[in-house]
């Protein structure tokens, strides 16, 4: 039996998990072993009375940095060598859908949530700890980047989606924005639903959709449009 995804979150604030991921489709999942979350808590690791974790930078500046020695023991005590390690910042990679995939593929992920200014240098050096990023915005610390990361990447696990089918037609999947949806009522607020929906021709139903989508790409997000048009004209 294949084991199950097993996620491991490191931060200070552990009460923050399972959260929003212990409800609708991914907690079914995680109530019914589909996938695996740890939360542990950095401050276990710290070496004083006082539960030291962080200490100003060096050079000077606000803030200060989490301290590289009781960070690596909270990773040497509960990181998977299997496992991607990663630590979410905005001067990371950005997380894309291919990048989830790539995850969800795999045996888990652990995920360091930073606080105050960020981690040691030095520790990310040692670690090899790989840098990922939700966006070009900042965050009050890693935590909620961590939600949004799992979410994304424990929807695509086998099982967690009823029907698998409604994730292959999601934004980014084929490097397109997600067309409009429509329901009942047919008449809303005087509002029609597009005819082509109603037709029950399935054909003119998909290219409608397409058109719609490379539409809402090319308008609101032209480096999707870009990249997508790229790739159909080298693809011939």
């Amino acid at each position: 039996m294949t084991e199950s995804f097993h996620a491991t979150i490191l931060t200070l604030f552990p009460d923050m998990f399972p959260g929003p991921l212990g409800l609708s489709l991914a907690g079914k999942a995680l109530a019914e072993g589909l996938w695996k979350l740890d939360a542990v808590d950095i401050r276990g690791f710290a070496r004083d009375k006082h539960r030291t974790v962080d200490d100003s930078p060096f050079g000077g500046g606000a803030g200060m940095v989490l301290r590289p020695d009781v960070l690596d023991a909270a990773i040497a005590a509960s990181h998977r060598p299997s496992c991607p390690l990663i630590y979410l910042t905005p001067r990371g990679k950005l997380l894309d859908q291919t990048k989830a995939r790539d995850l969800a593929s795999g045996p888990g992920v652990t995920l360091i949530c930073g606080r105050y200014e960020g981690v040691d240098q030095r520790l990310l050096d040692a670690r090899n700890v790989e840098e990922v990023s939700l966006g070009d915005f900042i965050l009050s610390g890693g935590e909620i980047a961590a939600l949004a990361l799992l979410d994304a990447v424990v929807r695509l696990l086998p099982g967690v989606v009823g029907k698998t089918e409604s994730l292959d037609e999601e934004s980014f999947e084929i490097g397109l924005l997600e067309y409009p949806h429509y329901t009942r009522p047919d008449t809303w607020a005087g509002r029609e639903v597009p005819e082509v929906l109603t037709s029950g021709h399935h054909a003119k139903v998909a290219a409608w959709r397409r058109t719609q989508a490379e539409e809402i790409t090319k308008v609101r997000r032209p480096d999707l449009w870009a990249r997508y048009t790229a790739k159909v004209k080298k693809n011939g």
